[in-house]
């Protein structure tokens, strides 16, 4: 398979077997390809630059929420992701578009449910099932758009660099574990808290937080 244009990724073969049903029907001659974790997606989008279209489980191994999401956004702003999950509260479906997802499918949408998000998202529009009421808290949705678009401000190492900030770890800890200088990692800081218009480290790693379903309880971000 040399030009593949969908890449599904997801920890549930039968579920990645019905999107390939539904992707045959709505895309012509679209090769696709699998990954059961994020790494693994990571990697296929490293080796495929034909691919175009990212299909996301939400709570696949290797991502958190909407990490995922905001990574592949920063890394690669060209692809379009599709996010899926079982957890169809109609909170989490409006995060995932707020955050830049072109739809969210839930794993109990039928095919030819699946067939109209794909079909919608092929034509340039945003797609959320119609049960979804808009979400009234105009000033939350405003927030994590404008955190999503900071997010992407990032260059690839700086967002790197804030995952790390996120998990707690000191600079001289990120500069060993990206095989940088600690003098670079302090400059990366400083572009981040100016991107995302905070004060501090820790407000920074909280930032980020927001992209997960289930933050730590009690998490400490290093100052």
């Amino acid at each position: 398979m040399s030009n593949p244009k969908v890449v599904i990724a997801d920890d549930h073969p039968l579920f990645r077997t019905a999107l390939k049903q539904a992707i045959v029907e709505c895309i012509d001659d679209a090769a696709t390809i699998e990954a059961d974790d994020f790494a693994g997606l990571l990697k296929h989008i490293e080796q495929h630059d034909s691919l175009e279209l990212v299909f996301l489980d939400l709570h696949m191994p290797g991502n958190d929420g909407f990490t995922g999401l905001t990574q592949l956004q920063n890394h690669y702003p060209d692809l379009v992701v599709i996010m899926v999950s079982s957890d169809d509260a109609s909170e989490t479906m409006q995060k995932a578009i707020n955050f830049g997802a072109a739809a969210f499918i839930p794993k109990s949408a039928d095919l030819t449910t699946i067939g109209q998000a794909i079909d919608a998202v092929l034509d340039g529009e945003v797609w959320l099932p119609a049960h979804v009421e808009e979400q009234s808290d105009k000033q939350t949705m405003s927030a994590h758009q404008t955190l999503a678009k900071q997010l992407a401000q990032l260059t690839p190492q700086q967002y790197t660099v804030l995952t790390q900030i996120a998990d707690g770890r000191l600079n001289k800890q990120i500069a060993y574990d990206l095989d940088i200088k600690e003098t670079t990692v302090k400059k990366h800081v400083s572009a981040i808290l100016e991107k995302l218009e905070v004060n501090n480290r820790t407000l920074a790693g909280l930032a980020y937080q927001q992209l997960m379903l289930a933050p730590p309880q009690n998490s400490e971000v290093t100052t």
